[in-house]
């Protein structure tokens, strides 16, 4: 990107985007003081059901919120992708249900999209389909009425769109009942690259002495290159979102790290669904996401300041270096926690952490994440600026 563009972005958000608390939380922490810093609760993978008919997490939602509103530290929420399992179907009626809820969060919300609301819908799970060798068609899921279950037969680029219709109707706003201007890449995009405008879901700003910034980065499948529907070969439609969508998010992370520098910034923290390091299905069915680990390792490198990554997708509560192979790390379902630094080997950027939120089960949490530009933690739950806590509901 060339310098003036960067200047310019820099300067919108100087002006535009100037660290703010919202009403909400300064209205419920009037009598607590706090420090000069910033609270976010940050949770993914949730609400999620173990059936198309399993409504329970979707039930507890309006709890789960009430209990972030209630705590007066936050001022601040991310979701960092899939608002339905991988068992559940892709539908309009649902998707508008989320959002109608995340209208009750006394904060703003910050969304990133997800594999399960969006690339994978067109599983025959989600109710997609699969392509019938035999045919050479799909065979679409239907209901006892012969119809489509699936929005669009579960059309993974109409399902993005639809999903960019509800929650991002306001390019540059936040969801909830108070709103935050945030810098949308639908309107801050290269001209050289007109498709980034349709990225409205990936946005930045600056708070706190920090930089935030989402990228659309579906977990699950590979950085979507499980074939759609399970046909012999993939369809150009694929073929073109998945590049489209990869060169937007790598133009976006470069945008944010240079506003990083120009600002200096204490340090920068990236919201994705994609564990980029999941080992569930081994080092090969992560390669797909190289380009975007390479271009993080690189700018971190760059930046010399703290870099923390926001994950979901891979369910379990992690917190590690995976671009570090000698770092330690903290694992939910073990007391010794191995290195995943060899599904993408070859790096060794010290300034970096990544937590991956616990989500998909009850009991529902969330990850209470303190910044205070004047502390340099390192420890379990510690990084530079960087402190977090999990909270369980009970």
């Amino acid at each position: 990107m060339k310098k003036f563009a960067v200047i310019a972005l820099s300067l919108a958000l100087a002006v535009l985007l100037a660290p703010t608390r919202s009403a909400a939380a300064a209205s419920r922490s009037a009598d607590n003081p706090r420090a000069p810093g910033l609270t976010l609760a940050v949770y993914g993978d949730s609400p999620y059901g173990t059936t198309p008919t399993d409504t329970a997490q979707l039930d507890a939602t309006p709890g789960f919120i009430a209990s972030i509103n209630a705590d007066p530290d936050v001022s601040l929420v991310t979701q960092i992708g899939d608002i339905h399992s991988g068992k559940q179907y892709c539908t309009l009626a649902y998707d508008q249900s989320v959002y109608d809820l995340w209208t009750k969060f006394a904060d703003p919300l910050v969304y990133t999209p997800g594999d399960n609301e969006t690339t994978d819908c067109h599983k025959v799970a989600e109710g997609g389909g699969a392509y019938n060798p035999t045919t050479q068609t799909i065979d679409y899921v239907l209901d006892a009425n012969g119809n489509p279950v699936d929005y669009a037969k579960g059309d993974p680029v109409a399902n993005l769109a639809l999903i960019r219709s509800i929650f991002f109707a306001q390019p540059g706003r936040t969801i909830g009942a108070h709103k935050k201007l945030v810098l949308s890449q639908a309107v801050a995009y290269d001209r050289r690259h007109p498709s980034d405008r349709k990225f409205v879901e990936n946005v930045m700003w600056s708070q706190a002495g920090i930089v935030f910034v989402t990228i659309d980065l579906p977990g699950g499948s590979n950085n979507d290159t499980d074939v759609w529907y399970a046909t012999p070969t993939e369809s150009p439609a694929q073929t073109q979102a998945r590049e489209e969508r990869t060169s937007a998010d790598l133009r976006w992370l470069d945008t944010a790290f240079s506003l990083a520098k120009l600002s200096h910034a204490k340090g920068v923290v990236i919201g994705a669904q994609a564990d980029m390091w999941d080992p569930e299905k081994g080092a090969a069915h992560q390669a797909g996401y190289e380009p975007i680990v390479a271009s993080v390792a690189s700018h971190t490198a760059s930046l010399g300041r703290p870099v923390l990554m926001l994950n979901g997708d891979s369910h379990v509560y992690r917190s590690d270096n995976p671009l570090s192979s000698t770092a330690s790390c903290t694992w939910e379902l073990a007391t010794a926690c191995t290195s995943v630094s060899f599904i993408h080997p070859g790096y060794e950027v010290a300034n970096f952490h990544r937590i991956v939120v616990h989500g998909s089960t009850f009991p529902l949490e969330w990850l209470k994440l303190s910044i205070d530009p004047g502390t340099n933690g390192n420890s379990a739950t510690s990084f530079g600026p960087f402190s977090w806590a999990r909270q369980i509901q009970p």
